[in-house]
């Protein structure tokens, strides 16, 4: 990291979106979600390769609040 990136790091105001984000991972706990739905997420084994779990859930949980 720069000095000059280290400095608009402090200045920057942070946007919803990243607020939001921050609290969603404060509120939900995403390593116990993910092993309950991981048994029954694709594992990949035939054509094209899933997304990554974690990705999922969380564009899933995004979405969800967005309503």
């Amino acid at each position: 990291m720069t000095f000059s990136e280290a400095e608009y790091q402090n200045m920057k105001r942070k946007t919803r979106r990243e607020i939001f984000l921050e609290r969603m991972d404060k509120l939900i706990p995403w390593e116990r979600l993910e092993k309950k739905v991981a048994r029954h997420y694709p594992k990949g084994e035939n054509g094209r390769p899933p997304y990554p779990l974690s990705a999922m859930l969380r564009v899933h949980c995004y979405l969800q609040s967005s309503w």
